[in-house]
């Protein structure tokens, strides 16, 4: 080995650049994000020469001339004054790495101006070396970078084609848009305009300009402040009739910040588990508003990991928040109630505190755990199992739980609207002359949706005595699968006894089974359990039960008994899809028929 040396300034700058930029789009996330923390509210992003050439401009506080040189430095920022602040983060950005490394690995020209001073300054970066000249500008700070890699041949071959390197900067740019609709940003390639959102601090509104109005009709709102815990989250969550076949479209904020949280993922992912089909995710723009202290965002050179304080608590509130969204829960405004010592106290937060405590464990498959490598909790199947039960116990035993998430007003208006039913369709869909449209149901699982959370909220099932039964030869596995779990049939109202065995006969079965042979629900529940999905014996007995218990297709249904599924159906909880998670309905606009049949509206 040879004699230790000191590295040169511009070799550690590349060095450092590896960390910070990995391709084109890592410098338009820093030069973007560093505009929104100078208070830019229009910013314009050009890409060109197989997006090795960026320009980002903005109306920003611009640079003080004074702070020029110092600002393409080393470990150099405006954004943290103290050692204390690296502990209360409010800006993006904060390391004061971005801008060295960036001209450490391009050629970079500067065009920057403050409201205090009637000329600006044109810096020319190359090689890490900085020259300054006083220029005329506009307020705000243009950032043009050429021939980026181009000293770094290495990570200039690895880069992908242009088209792939600009789906990376989209996604880049539309992230920051969705986390700051407040600020317009509008993206050019080549030249042509791709994404431009308006500004108008509507949240909705951007969703529509970066992506498209068809999207925004299947969203729903969540909105959750907990005035204790200092937590608030908002922004919108599709329903599970709209779904995508990746996480792509989960867009995660923390405090504005575009982040990848497995607590909030997970969280997202238990609420959509039975809404869903397998494979199929929601489209997700939510922003938690969470106290400086608590989150630590100082993790990664990207600043994409964070740590909680309390993971448990933000887990719990993140599926809370997200299930009353699908609900249709809309947040009242808090009004303190003012005691006779002057004390206030928030009666929503203390009668309606969402939080179930996860008992941590000291190994993965009972719980959960936190990798300390890297400070990320995980949990594991078995514990979001319990959680999931514990979460609807305490729903449907806690009065306040339910005034918050659910109010009976919501319930009342969708027993009371009355559907104007046209008819039936191949036995098997229930067609509705509605406001929106001609709205086609599913009539099979309309019904196994209501039945299935019927069942989920009773705490005894009816069940109905059988004097005789088949009997039912078993494998030596699944009398040991049945033995073992023999409380969770129970549960939703099967009686099973063994008369040897290998051998089962069903002593009582849920009454909305009278006429359903038992062997055939037994034969459905077991073959959907697989060895590592044991733990959800008491969940596939619910979804089996109530796909049996429900009107099947084919069948021919009076008027009467349309209107009855159709009133059941819309009292639910989740009304979008079946347990198993398919669509329950499907409604085809006015308008939409209308233009087929050549129709003015």
């Amino acid at each position: 080995m040879g004699r230790i040396k000191q590295l040169s300034k511009h070799l550690i700058n590349q060095i450092a650049a590896g960390e910070v930029i990995e391709r084109p789009a890592s410098v338009v996330k820093e030069l973007t994000e560093n505009s929104i923390d100078a208070g830019a509210s229009k910013i314009s992003i050009e890409i060109n020469n197989e997006c090795r050439d960026i320009r980002v401009a903005d109306n920003g506080s611009g640079i003080h001339p004074d702070d020029i040189l110092l600002a393409f430095s080393k470990h150099a920022t405006s954004k943290l004054q103290e050692d204390e602040d690296l502990f209360d983060i409010h800006t993006l950005g904060f390391r004061g790495e971005a801008l060295a490394s960036i001209i450490s690995i391009s050629k970079l020209t500067c065009i920057t101006r403050t409201k205090d001073f009637e000329t600006g300054t044109k810096v020319k970066c190359e090689n890490s070396e900085v020259s300054q000249v006083e220029t005329g500008c506009a307020i705000g700070t243009i950032m043009e970078i050429k021939d980026l890699f181009y000293n770094v041949p290495v990570r200039l071959k690895f880069l992908k084609s242009a088209n792939t390197e600009f789906s990376y900067i989209q996604e880049i740019v539309q992230a920051i848009a969705l986390s700051h609709p407040e600020v317009s940003v509008e993206l050019k390639k080549f030249g042509k305009t791709v994404l431009k959102t308006t500004g108008q601090n509507n949240l909705i509104q951007t969703i529509k300009e970066v992506y498209s109005s068809d999207i925004t009709g299947n969203l729903k709102e969540v909105l959750k402040t907990d005035e204790l815990s200092g937590l608030k989250i908002s922004g919108f969550v599709s329903t599970p009739d709209y779904t995508r076949s990746s996480k792509k479209s989960y867009h995660l904020y923390i405090n504005s910040r575009s982040v990848k949280c497995p607590v909030m993922q997970k969280a997202i992912d238990m609420v959509y588990k039975h809404l869903t089909a397998n494979n199929k995710y929601p489209f997700v723009v939510l922003n938690l508003e969470i106290p400086t202290h608590d989150v630590d965002i100082n993790v990664h050179p990207q600043k994409k990991e964070v740590r909680y304080k309390n993971p448990n608590q933000i887990f719990n509130f993140i599926y809370t928040s997200v299930e009353a969204g699908l609900s249709n829960y809309i947040e009242k405004p808090y009004t303190p109630i003012f005691k006779q010592n002057n004390e206030t106290e928030n009666i929503d937060t203390q009668e309606t505190k969402p939080y179930i405590t996860l008992q941590k464990t000291s190994t993965p498959q009972e719980g959960f755990y936190v990798d300390k490598s890297t400070d990320t909790m995980y949990i594991t199947d078995v514990e979001m199992k319990n959680f999931e039960k514990s979460t609807h116990q305490e729903s449907s035993s806690s009065q306040s739980f339910q005034k918050t998430f659910f109010s009976p007003q919501q319930t009342q208006f969708q027993e009371e609207k009355q559907d104007n039913i046209i008819g039936q369709y191949h036995d098997t869909y229930i067609l509705i002359d509605t406001e929106e449209g001609l709205e086609i149901v599913d009539q099979h699982i309309a019904e196994e949706r209501f039945i299935y959370e019927k069942l989920k909220s009773e705490k005894n099932v009816i069940s109905q005595m059988l004097f005789v039964s088949d009997v039912i030869e078993i494998s030596a596995t699944e009398a040991a699968l049945i033995k073992e779990n023999i409380e969770k049939f129970e549960r939703f109202g099967y009686g099973i006894d063994f008369i040897s065995d290998r051998e089962i006969i069903f002593r009582k079965i849920p009454q909305l089974l009278a006429k359903v042979n038992p062997k055939e629900i037994l034969t459905d529940i077991l073959q959907t359990i697989e060895g590592d999905v044991v733990d959800n014996l008491e969940e596939k007995i619910l979804i089996t039960t109530s796909c049996k218990a429900s009107v099947k297709a084919n069948t021919k249904l009076s008027i009467w008994q349309m209107q009855e599924i159709i009133k059941n159906w819309r009292t639910t909880k989740m009304p979008y899809t079946c347990p198993h998670g398919r669509p329950i309905s499907k409604t085809i606009p006015h308008k939409d028929l209308a233009a087929f049949f050549q129709r003015a509206k």
